[in-house]
């Protein structure tokens, strides 16, 4: 259950990526980042404020409160260096180079905390480098761009690597809550001192803000907290190798870029890859599959 929710967490976000390059195009980035954190924020206040008043949130928690910090700056540094990528190269390349957590996520983990990665584990990641290899059939974006994703790309993996690290002793609710929030707050700072704030007009900025800052980033981190009480960073890495798959769908039908035969075959690489390195994810597809 955990990895499926991953997975889906991955569909929105693949879907984003399209949203916001198009809201961004029309709105100043930094001020669209702060109000999709604030949304986000005012979307989790509920449950934060009821969890803290029913003391379901410890000291133990408190004590993790700087953790929490650190992980939303973290997401706001990603958040940051991947929206000014996507500005300047293409949807699918975007979540190809995203992708590329999957390699130093596991990298990551053995590095900082000497966290012994299964053969399995191995050898889905080295498929799943494949698909993303693959994928670069449909790459044509910018150098300049490029770089800033792939830098987003390493700050996503030690956000998941940290994760794992406090995820089984803080609130879900709560760690989320603040990770919010401090991205807010980040965001709200530097656009505020680049003069960036303005009213959002038109549907393509408030269903790209309304979008992003309720399901990818509210729900979408809230899940990720949950499922990395219940699994793996590796795993989880490997489950948003599933994103740059969804980018290259939603791009190849919302924004017109084309996959190609080795783009698809590199789909199905990354399928096989977290299929490979849990088998319940493989189980769970193919019970999926006959009735799609």
């Amino acid at each position: 259950m955990a990895l499926l929710a991953l997975i889906a967490v991955t569909a929105i976000w693949g879907l984003t990526f399209v949203q916001v390059k198009d809201a961004v195009e029309l709105y100043p980035l930094y001020a669209f980042l702060a109000l999709r954190f604030a949304i986000a924020s005012l979307t989790l206040a509920p449950a934060a404020v009821v969890r803290f008043g029913r003391g379901t949130v410890s000291g133990t928690w408190l004590k993790g409160t700087g953790v929490a910090a650190f992980l939303g700056l973290l997401l706001a540094a990603g958040y940051a260096l991947q929206t000014e990528g996507l500005a300047r190269t293409t949807v699918s390349s975007t979540g190809f180079i995203t992708g590329l957590y999957v390699v130093f996520t596991p990298l990551l983990a053995l590095g900082l905390f000497r966290q012994r990665i299964g053969t399995s584990a191995w050898l889905g990641v080295a498929l799943s480098v494949v698909g993303l290899a693959m994928l670069s059939g449909i790459h044509a974006g910018s150098a300049t761009g490029d770089a800033l994703v792939l830098a987003a790309s390493g700050v996503y993996s030690l956000q998941i690597v940290l994760l794992e690290r406090v995820a089984r002793r803080l609130d879900p609710v709560a760690l989320t809550f603040v990770e919010m929030l401090a991205a807010c707050a980040a965001f709200s700072a530097i656009a505020a001192a680049r003069s960036d704030f303005e009213t959002p007009h038109g549907w393509t900025v408030w269903g790209a803000l309304l979008v992003t800052g309720v399901f990818a980033s509210a729900l979408g981190f809230l899940v990720q907290s949950w499922a990395q009480r219940r699994t793996s960073a590796t795993r989880t890495a490997l489950a948003f190798a599933l994103e740059p798959v969804w980018t290259a769908i939603f791009g190849f039908t919302l924004a017109g870029d084309r996959l190609g035969a080795l783009g698809w075959g590199g789909c199905a690489a990354i399928l096989g890859g977290i299929a490979l390195a849990e088998p319940a994810a493989g189980q769970a597809l193919r019970r999926l599959l006959p009735r799609t």
